[in-house]
């Protein structure tokens, strides 16, 4: 059975300041996610699922949808602030999603194979999802499940205009994951990378740091854990109205808990994206520069 994406694409994009997951960014109006997905088909994998919210879902499917539901399989899942365990309602409020350990638990019921889970505004490159595909068409076995992250270098993943959040990973024996460490306000001075903690105070990073970029590699067995772990989020932290139930979290958690295992498979992919709306620009000319050197067709889905 192939592995299928999952497209995490119902963010409000707050710091872009609009809906970059649809926005044109290559040539005949090619959004990012369409590179993912030409990517991903390329690189074996079978259906893909969109995570969206039913506001969006008549322009997406306009958009973006209708350029692959004849290449591919596609499904739609909607992430709403309503879908929520028995017993849980929303609070007075809430307008921010739940976050995106949240987004793919709302894709349980539409993902019965290993998959991957990523952003629809990240650019991760032909290699990664050959690197992940490779991966989720032969999961390792054993006592507890093993998952996959595709790991990029820090010094690849940063923005000119202004400063990012990485989940800094702490790796063991064979490229094991044992750890991730969010990190904010992270940005480059000269040749020197740093991040600001809770006090201001400058730290230094490393640039071959290893970071997660939320390209993952699951297999159903990760619903469960969601399932738990969801309960457990909203019962200590449902009632702040900006809170995240964040899928780097719950990794973290299920790896200091010794309940799963995760591999970081490298990628000598250029990762690149939107943070701000001044890095669309960039994305455009090295879209284009890709388009020219013919690394991908002018229509992704053509």
């Amino acid at each position: 059975m192939k592995p299928s994406l999952v497209i995490m694409a119902a963010g409000m994009g707050s710091r872009y300041g609009g809906l970059k997951q649809m926005e044109a960014m290559g040539p005949h109006g090619a959004a990012i996610l369409d590179y993912s997905i030409h990517d991903a088909l390329k690189s074996g994998f079978g259906k893909v699922v969109f995570i969206i919210r039913k506001d969006l879902r008549k322009d997406f499917r306009r958009l973006v949808g209708k350029k692959w539901e004849k290449k591919a399989p596609v499904r739609y899942v909607f992430q709403e602030l309503e879908l929520l365990p028995k017993g849980f309602p929303v609070p007075p409020g809430r307008q921010k999603p739940w976050g995106t350990a949240h987004a793919i638990w709302a894709a349980r019921e539409a993902v019965g194979e290993p998959f991957a889970a990523i952003n629809a505004d990240d650019f991760y490159g032909r290699g990664s999802f050959e690197t992940l595909g490779k991966f989720l068409a032969h999961v390792p076995t054993g006592p507890q499940p093993t998952f996959a992250m595709v790991g990029f270098p820090l010094s690849k993943t940063l923005s000119e205009h202004g400063t990012v959040a990485r989940g800094v990973c702490v790796l063991g024996p064979g490229r094991s994951l044992r750890k991730v460490v969010e990190r904010t306000r992270i940005a480059q001075t000269g040749r020197s990378i740093h991040y600001l903690d809770e006090k201001g105070r400058k730290h230094p990073l490393g640039p071959s740091a290893t970071v997660s970029m939320n390209m993952w590699g699951f297999t159903p067995e990760l619903f469960p854990l969601l399932d738990g772990e969801l309960v457990k989020f909203l019962k200590s932290r449902g009632r702040e109205p900006k809170s995240e139930f964040l899928i780097p979290r719950v990794v973290d958690q299920a790896l200091a808990e010794k309940r799963i295992g995760v591999r970081v498979l490298p990628t000598r992919s250029q990762w690149f994206g939107v943070t701000y709306p001044e890095d669309k620009a960039r994305v455009q000319a090295r879209l284009r520069e890709l388009t020219v050197k013919k690394a991908y067709p002018a229509r992704p889905w053509g």
